[in-house]
């Protein structure tokens, strides 16, 4: 079944790039990227993915579904997975290529309200492919801190980008930052930046 999954998900693959691109075009800083991540970026977020733990994976900004199905590659039930999703021609897409993974049309930036509606219990791990940069500081700052509360004590919020900066510095929240190396076969090069809360 999840081989099935897999292989409906990967079809197409270069038309997404396409019908990526238009949606950059049509509102880039909701996008953020021209085109969607590698397999290897999304590869590497999803190895930080706790398979030891029960709840939910939270993904957000799944755009054409490159991480979701390297998180269901990398053994997450679909069950298991919310996918958070801005673009309504995206979600459509991602229920069709993804069946039994939960994916919802909405901003992840109103979060307070998403885990309101959608989630009761603490999440195992948060993936997000949003391009935090093309927000305020204190904007970024707020998402972290939300889905950190949201997760199990020392469970990931992993983001990926461009930058040689974290989207927000670890001296300016009660969280811990560990950074992957750089991904070269994306484009353009980027890494993985991992936030957790400390377990007390």
């Amino acid at each position: 079944m999840l081989k099935q999954l897999r292989n409906h998900a990967l079809k197409a693959h270069i038309p997404d790039e396409i019908r990526f691109l238009r949606r950059w075009f049509d509102d880039p800083l909701k996008i953020g990227a021209v085109a969607p991540s590698s397999p290897a970026l999304a590869r590497k977020m999803a190895s930080y993915i706790p398979l030891d733990q029960t709840g939910l994976v939270l993904e957000l900004g799944p755009g054409t579904g490159v991480v979701t199905n390297a998180v269901l590659e990398h053994g997450v039930e679909p069950a298991n997975i919310l996918a958070v999703e801005y673009s309504s021609q995206f979600v459509s897409m991602l229920r069709d290529r993804f069946a039994g993974v939960n994916v919802i049309e909405g901003d992840a930036y109103d979060f307070a309200a998403i885990r309101q509606r959608n989630i009761d219990a603490p999440l195992s791990a948060v993936v997000s492919s949003l391009p935090l940069f093309t927000k305020p500081k204190a904007m970024r700052k707020r998402l972290i801190s939300l889905c950190l509360d949201a997760l199990k004590p020392g469970a990931p919020f992993i983001q990926f980008s461009y930058a040689l900066v974290p989207p927000v510095p670890e001296r300016e929240g009660d969280f811990t930052v560990e950074t992957s190396s750089w991904i070269l076969g994306n484009l353009p090069p980027a890494r993985v930046w991992v936030y957790r809360r400390p377990v007390n």
